[in-house]
């Protein structure tokens, strides 16, 4: 096996490859930032409505409530055959690539609409209290008074959950999406050793997710104050602990 891997080596380290890993790691890579900068954008929408008092939402705070629960225990395999099931009824010439972005931006929107809520709930309610004594509006102390506060809680589990999402979307190639676990299974095709392939793949997961890691980490200690260190760890509490969840 030795012998092989080593005959193999000139053949597979070729133009070719890096430039198909390289693919493969910048769809990686567009999935999971795409998915997540939609989730976030529609995750503070749903925090911010699920955080209202008003009578007549109550209706669509329980709907949003509901779909936010069903979508975080919905494995992300599951999740995306129903998203291309259902997509394909409007159209066959829907990409895959399409599919698994959609599917991304749906987990996405349901974790991390958790991690803004519990954000959000992290600022003193004596301090929504007191905007509301000086006749602050909702969108006036949403804006002045708690996302100053609660960004800096929010960040870093959010950031967490896009690092962690990096490897959750080797399950799209099992529906043909051409990211870095299916290129793994064309190279194998191709005849060479599977420890030269995965040991290569499992190379372009770690230079695409250890450097945001990394990063996510300095900026949870960067911006954590003690008191929000406490509130983060009940935030990964709450939304299901996103630094170390797996969604497959």
């Amino acid at each position: 096996m030795l012998d092989q891997i080593i005959a193999q080596i000139p053949t597979f380290f070729t133009r070719f490859t890096f430039e198909f890993l390289l693919g493969a790691m910048g769809r990686t890579l567009a999935m999971t930032a795409l998915g997540c900068g939609v989730g976030i954008v529609l995750g503070a929408i749903i925090a911010v409505i699920r955080g209202t008092k008003a009578r007549v939402l109550a209706p669509l705070r329980f709907v949003l409530t509901v779909l936010v629960e069903v979508f975080r225990r919905i494995p992300f395999l599951v999740n995306l055959f129903i998203v291309m099931f259902a997509l394909q009824g409007f159209g066959s010439d829907i990409s895959l690539f399409t599919i698994a972005t959609v599917s991304i931006c749906i987990v996405a929107t349901a974790f991390l609409s958790e991690v803004i809520r519990a954000g959000l709930e992290s600022v003193p309610r004596q301090q929504v209290e007191a905007a509301e004594v000086m006749n602050f509006g909702f969108l006036r102390t949403l804006f002045l008074v708690l996302l100053p506060q609660s960004w800096k809680v929010i960040l870093p589990p959010a950031f967490a959950f896009m690092v962690m999402f990096i490897k959750d979307t080797s399950l799209a190639s099992q529906m043909g999406v051409v990211e870095l676990t299916f290129t793994g299974k064309v190279l194998m095709n191709r005849g060479f050793s599977p420890f030269l392939v995965y040991g290569a793949v499992l190379a372009a997961y770690f230079i695409l997710s250890y450097p945001l890691s990394r990063l996510g980490a300095y900026l949870e200690n960067r911006l954590a104050s003690p008191r929000s260190r406490k509130t983060l760890k009940r935030v990964r509490s709450a939304t299901g602990s996103p630094r170390h969840h797996t969604l497959g």
